[in-house]
Parts: structure tokens; sequence; C-alpha cells
């Protein structure tokens, strides 16, 4: 019996229902708002670079990111069904974004787990991000 291939391709659209089925059957859902469908639907909705990866047509890996095409490229997410987890999935995935943004800068924030993976497929660790979440924390000078 042959293995089914997995096909890389840039989706202009993504449905939250499957975007959220693969977050599940990866690491990510804990970290990603799942039960809220609303929220979910804009993530994909806004998300203008979305590459997919697909076996027998089931979404097995995504790599959905925010970019301008030229400068920078945020790859806001990285999921991979954890049973195809260590097949080069992700790497592929993550290369597949930079083709399409050859110039931009290509970034992300690592979930905990995947910390040590990044460095291992040639990726730069950067000390200098910050984030806000609320701008109530920031404190404005006068």
């Amino acid at each position: 019996m042959a293995t089914a291939e997995i096909v890389y391709s840039r989706e202009l659209t993504l449905h939250s229902e499957e975007f959220i089925d693969v977050l599940k059957r990866s690491t990510l859902a804990a970290r990603r708002p799942v039960d809220d469908t609303e929220r979910m639907k804009c993530m994909c909705q806004n998300a203008n670079l979305i590459v997919t990866a697909r076996k027998d047509g089931k979404l097995v890996g995504v790599a959905r990111s925010l970019t301008d095409f030229i400068y920078c490229t945020y790859l806001s997410d990285l999921a991979v069904d954890e049973s195809l987890q260590k097949q080069g999935i992700g790497t592929r995935l993550i290369a597949e974004t930079k083709k399409l943004t050859p110039q931009a800068k290509l970034i992300l924030l690592s979930a905990p787990a995947a910390v040590n993976y990044y460095p291992k497929i040639g990726m730069t660790n950067h000390p200098h991000c910050y984030m806000l979440d609320d701008v109530n924390d920031l404190k404005l000078t006068h």
C-alpha cells in the first residue's frame, strides 16, 4: 500500500473549523482561543499568507502569517498534527512561507515546547522581542 504524499500549497482562504481542528491535533490549541469561534474566524480571514500541508486532502499542517511581502513576515501559527511531527512538515511549511516572501525577514514567537526546534533548523534566536497584551499596561510619558 502506497503512503499518501503531503501536498504543500498557498491557500487564499482557510476555514476556521479546519484550522481549529489542526490546532487541536497539534500542541498549539492550548495557546490559541480555539473556543472563541468568532475570533478564530477573524484570525483565518485576516491572515494574508497561509501555507498548508495536506494528506489525502486533510489539513495536517499550517503556517498562518501576516506579511507585507517585502520587509517582514510574522509567522503567527505553525501547527503540525502531532502524529506527523518530526517528519520535516513544519520545516517545509516555514520554507514555503519564506519562498513566497524572499526579501522579508521571517519572524515568529516560539511555543515553549518548540524553543529548541528552531535553532536546529537554522533559525536565529533574537533576544530583543517585546510584547504588549493590554494597552493599559503601557506607561505613557507626558
